[in-house]
């Protein structure tokens, strides 16, 4: 009976915690879909390209890259000199109003206020460098 008892509890275990993976990742998806969507504004400048850059540099591998290091692209000094690497918090920072985090960048101004737009961007952004 114990027996039967614990492993109808693992196989509950089991099948909840693979239900639970399977959840977050069909969330996970949803975002990058969604993100995918608010990044079409973006296309106007930015590559999903990582051979081309267009008037911004492409966006591939971005999550976790230095800003300004881009080959190939003329970066404003400003840019180059933030030391900035491209976590999610400083992604958020960026899209949130990116002439008041650099001062001085290029970038014409982005303005996504929205956590929930930002979060979307994020994902996406970072499924880029997958």
């Amino acid at each position: 009976m114990k027996r039967a008892l614990a492993l109808l509890v693992t196989t509950v275990f089991t099948a909840s915690t693979t239900l639970s993976a399977s959840v977050v990742a069909e969330e996970q998806a949803m975002m990058v879909a969604a993100g995918e969507q608010i990044f079409e504004k973006c296309t106007a400048c930015h590559s999903k390209d990582s051979s081309k850059n267009a008037f911004g540099p492409s966006l591939i591998g971005v999550v976790g890259r230095k800003a300004g290091s881009m080959p190939r692209y003329a970066y404003s000094d400003a840019l180059k000199q933030s030391n900035i690497v491209w976590t999610e918090a400083n992604l958020r920072k960026w899209v949130a109003g990116n002439d008041l985090y650099v001062p001085g960048t290029r970038m014409r101004h982005v303005e996504i206020k929205d956590k929930a737009e930002q979060d979307y961007l994020i994902a996406f952004l970072g499924s880029l460098g997958q």
